[in-house]
């Protein structure tokens, strides 16, 4: 009943805005997508177990984008309303290279890219790997997962523990370590990027502070006593959102 009721209230507010609901086939693989407003075009990619609408739908952030904004927000394979391959090999980078071929598929030629969480480790990678279809990024609760950190191992090892940890999810799980990148490669970026993080995230520290480290022109938003699931319940993070995206757009 629950479930049903979150449904429709999802539904209900996505309704508010004028837009579409559709999917496309991304090498086999269906993948869910919605576009709400207009003008330059914004994509967000959700956080891991979650979906377009529990990501970005519930706190109102599609909707209030959308009023200046065209906000494409997708499931990412294995999430929400898209296919869910259970192969090995499945995710990783094609979770980046869904994202180009939605890009592809609405006839854009570059984006700003929002990444929430894994989201933020798509977002930079896909930043790196295609730099020209990226006019901006914005992580958050992200910032770098470096190429051959130990938290690879960790993403990587958590593929086989529980019941959460089967099927898609697994095969999910061990393709998180393709979302590293190098030093060099984050250093090299040129297009604007920056960082809207929790102040009690534990990835403020893991991810953020190194980023900082070796692209300490990268401004970083802090949510006030926020963590890591809840920030994006929090009114500062639509604002601070908002902030960092006009920002971007003004830094082209």
């Amino acid at each position: 009943m629950l479930k049903t009721l979150l449904g429709v209230s999802a539904a209900l507010l996505l309704a508010l805005v004028p837009g579409r609901a559709d999917d496309f086939d991304s090498a086999g693989v269906r993948i869910h997508y919605t576009v709400q407003g207009t003008g330059e075009p914004v994509i967000l990619i959700h956080g891991l177990y979650a979906s377009a609408l529990k990501n970005w739908g519930f706190n109102g952030v599609i909707a209030d984008l959308a009023q200046h904004y065209q906000v494409i927000a997708l499931d990412c394979r294995g999430h929400g309303d898209s296919d869910k391959p259970t192969n090995e090999g499945d995710y990783g980078l094609k979770m980046v290279d869904d994202v180009v071929r939605l890009m592809d598929h609405l006839h854009l030629p570059s984006a700003n890219i929002v990444g929430y969480s894994m989201g933020g480790m798509i977002t930079l990678k896909l930043a790196v790997t295609h730099p020209d279809r990226v006019h901006s990024a914005i992580l958050g609760g992200m910032g770098w997962l470096k190429d051959g950190s130990p938290l690879q191992l960790v993403w990587e090892s958590m593929g086989g523990r529980g019941e959460r940890a089967k099927g898609a999810t697994s095969a999910l799980l061990h393709g998180f370590g393709e979302f590293a990148v190098t030093a060099d490669e984050v250093k090299a970026l040129k297009m604007p990027i920056q960082v809207v993080v929790g102040e009690k995230d534990p990835c403020r520290r893991m991810y953020v502070d190194p980023l900082r480290q070796i692209r300490p022109d990268i401004p970083v938003q802090i949510v006030p006593g926020a963590g890591h699931i809840a920030c994006i319940l929090k009114p500062e993070f639509k604002t601070d959102l908002n902030t960092a995206l006009s920002k971007n757009l003004a830094a082209r």
